[in-house]
C-alpha cells in the first residue's frame, strides 16, 4: 500500500483552489517544492479574495453555511457612472486593445473613486456593474453623514478628470449621480457552505438608492432624513422638499482635511521560512482555513477563473455576447423592518434556502448567479449566461433557468414576520447581446469580476416592466428559444436609454413535446 501524501488529507479542500497542473502534480509524494508551489499559490489567491470581498466579510470570517443576520446603523451612499455605455462603444470595434484600453479607463475611474471612499472612512459594500454601494459605519468619534457627504464632494470634484476622455470614436464624457440616506439596515449572510452571499436588507437601503435614482448628474443629493443631520454644514438647492442637492461652494482648505488615515487592505506575506515539509502542511491548512470562507461568497466559474489567473494575477478583459437575466425577488426583502426581535433568524433563514434553490437551478444550466443587490423594491439577483464560460445555447440556458425560478418563488411559503405574512413573487427580464467583462476597480485593492454594458443595463429595465412572475424577453432572446418556449410579443415598449421603442415578449412556457 502506498504511503498517503502530506497533502492527501486536504485533497478535497484543494480541490477547487488549486490550478489543474499544480492539482495534478500534488498527487503521489508531492516533493518539498511542489507544497511550496502549493502554499505560494494559495499565498496569492487570499491576497485576491480579500480584495474580492468587503470588510464585512473577509473579517468576519463566518464559517461557510452560517446564516447571520446583524442590524448596523449608518450612512449609505449609491453613486451610478453616466456615459459608460458610449465608452463601451467607442472602444468595442478595437477588439483587444479597444478592451484594454476601455480596462484602462475604468480602473483609473475606480482607482480614483475607492481612494477617496477609503480616506473618508467609508467601505465600499459592493460593485453592481458600473454603480456603488458604499457605507459609512455609525460610531462614536464623528457624524457619518458628515463624513460621507464630503466624501461624496470629493468624489465629484475627482470626476472633473473624466469629463474628456480621448477614444477612437471621438471625446466621451463620464459623468456621476451620488445620493446619501442615513439609517439602519439588516445585514444576512445567507446560503450554503459552496455559495454565500451578504445582502442588505430594509426600507432604508432602498431610500439610499431612491436618493440616488432623484439626484443629477455631477451632483451630491441628500434624502430628508439625511439632510437634517447635516442642514447646518452645508447650503443646499431650493427645490424638492424631499431631497436635498448639495451646494459645493468650498474652498480646498473649507472642505478640510480627510478624516481618518485609511487602514490598508493589502495583507502580510505570510512567506515561508521552513523547508520542513511537516510545517509547510500545517500552514497551507492555516491558509485554507483563511481563504475557504472567502471562496464561499464567489461564484463557482468566477473562482475557478482567479484560481487559473493567480500566477499572472490579472483576467484578461473581453467584449463577449452574454445573455443577462435579472430577477427581482420580492416578498421577503421588505419584511425586514417589520421582524419582531429575535425573527431577522428566521428570515435570514427562508432567504437562504430561496437563494439556495435558486443557485442550484442556475449552476445546474452553466450559468452565474453573480450577486444579490439592491432595488427600489425587493432584491435584484443578477445572473450571467455566457460569461467567463460561454456555450451555444446560452439563451436556451437561460429561458429553461428562469422558468424554474419562477416555480420556485412561487412555491415558497415565507414565514410569518411581524404578524404578517409577505407575498412572495418576482420579475424576471432576460436579454443578450454585447458586453463588457473584465475585474473592475483598484488592481491593487478592492475590485471584482463584472458584466458591463447597455446589454446588462436593458435586461435590467425589462425586468422592471415585468408584472407579478412574469418574464419579459427581448427580441434576440425570443429569436434564440422560440423554438422551443412559448413567446407572446408585447408590442413596441420605450425603455430608458434607447432611441425608439423596443419589441419585447413575455416568456410563458415550455412547449409541450409533439
Amino acid at each position: 500500500m502506498l504511503p498517503e501524501s502530506p497533502l492527501t488529507s486536504i485533497e478535497s479542500r484543494l480541490r477547487y483552489l488549486l490550478p489543474a497542473e499544480m492539482y495534478a502534480a500534488m498527487w503521489g509524494n508531492p516533493s518539498l517544492e511542489i507544497m511550496m508551489d502549493v502554499h505560494k499559490h494559495l499565498r496569492t489567491l487570499h491576497r485576491i479574495l480579500h480584495d474580492y470581498t468587503s470588510r464585512q466579510i473577509s473579517v468576519n470570517k463566518l464559517k461557510p453555511g452560517d446564516v447571520k443576520t446583524e442590524w448596523q446603523y449608518g450612512t449609505m451612499m449609491f453613486t451610478d457612472l453616466v456615459g459608460f455605455t458610449k465608452l463601451m462603444e467607442a472602444n468595442s470595434t478595437k477588439g483587444r486593445d479597444g478592451a484594454e484600453n476601455l480596462l484602462k479607463q475604468l480602473t483609473k475611474y475606480f482607482s480614483s473613486m475607492i481612494a477617496v471612499i477609503s480616506k473618508s472612512g467609508g467601505e465600499l459594500v459592493e460593485f453592481t456593474g458600473d454603480a456603488l454601494l458604499i457605507v459609512f459605519p455609525k460610531n462614536q468619534k464623528d457624524d457619518d453623514t458628515l463624513r460621507a457627504v464630503r466624501a461624496g464632494l470629493r468624489m465629484q470634484r475627482a470626476m472633473r478628470e473624466f469629463a474628456e476622455i480621448e477614444t477612437p470614436s471621438g471625446i466621451v464624457n463620464l459623468q456621476m449621480r451620488i445620493g446619501i440616506h442615513n439609517g439602519r439596515f439588516l445585514t444576512a449572510d445567507i446560503g450554503t457552505p459552496r455559495r454565500m452571499e451578504h445582502v442588505l436588507l430594509g426600507k432604508d437601503v432602498q431610500q439610499a438608492k431612491r436618493t440616488e435614482s432623484n439626484g443629477s448628474n455631477e451632483r451630491v443629493n441628500l434624502s430628508q432624513k439625511a439632510y437634517e443631520r447635516v442642514a447646518e454644514k452645508f447650503r443646499f438647492e431650493d427645490g424638492s422638499s424631499e431631497y436635498y442637492l448639495v451646494i459645493d461652494d468650498f474652498t480646498e482648505q473649507a472642505l478640510g482635511e480627510y478624516e481618518i488615515t485609511p487602514v490598508g487592505r493589502r495583507m502580510a506575506s505570510g512567506v515561508l521560512f521552513t523547508r520542513d515539509k511537516n510545517e509547510v502542511l500545517l500552514q497551507i491548512m492555516e491558509l485554507l482555513n483563511s481563504i475557504e470562507p472567502m471562496a464561499s461568497y464567489i461564484p463557482g466559474p468566477v473562482l475557478s477563473l482567479l484560481v487559473e489567473s493567480a500566477a499572472d494575477r490579472k483576467i484578461r478583459p473581453d467584449f463577449p455576447n452574454p445573455t443577462i437575466m435579472f430577477v427581482n425577488f420580492i416578498g421577503l426583502p421588505e419584511s425586514a423592518d417589520l421582524a419582531l426581535p429575535g425573527e431577522e433568524q428566521k428570515l435570514a433563514l427562508s432567504y437562504s434556502r430561496a437563494f439556495s434553490l435558486i443557485n442550484a437551478v442556475v449552476e445546474s444550466r452553466g450559468g452565474v448567479l453573480k450577486k444579490v443587490t439592491y432595488h427600489l423594491s425587493g432584491s435584484d439577483i443578477v445572473i450571467y449566461f455566457g460569461v467567463p464560460n460561454a456555450h451555444t445555447n446560452d439563451e436556451m440556458r437561460a429561458a429553461s433557468a428562469a422558468v424554474s425560478i419562477r416555480e420556485i418563488i412561487k412555491d415558497l411559503k415565507g414565514p410569518s414576520i411581524g404578524g404578517t405574512q409577505p407575498e412572495i413573487y418576482c420579475q424576471i427580464g432576460i436579454n443578450s447581446g454585447p458586453a463588457f467583462a473584465a475585474e473592475v476597480g483598484d488592481p491593487r485593492g478592492r475590485r471584482e469580476y463584472n458584466v458591463l454594458g447597455d446589454t446588462v443595463n436593458t435586461a435590467a429595465r425589462l425586468m422592471a416592466r415585468a408584472e407579478k412572475n412574469q418574464i419579459i424577453i427581448s427580441e434576440s432572446v425570443k429569436e434564440a428559444i422560440e423554438a422551443k418556449y412559448e413567446c407572446e410579443p408585447l408590442g413596441d415598449v420605450p425603455l430608458k436609454g434607447k432611441s425608439g421603442p423596443m419589441p419585447l415578449f413575455k416568456l410563458t412556457q415550455k412547449k409541450p413535446k409533439m
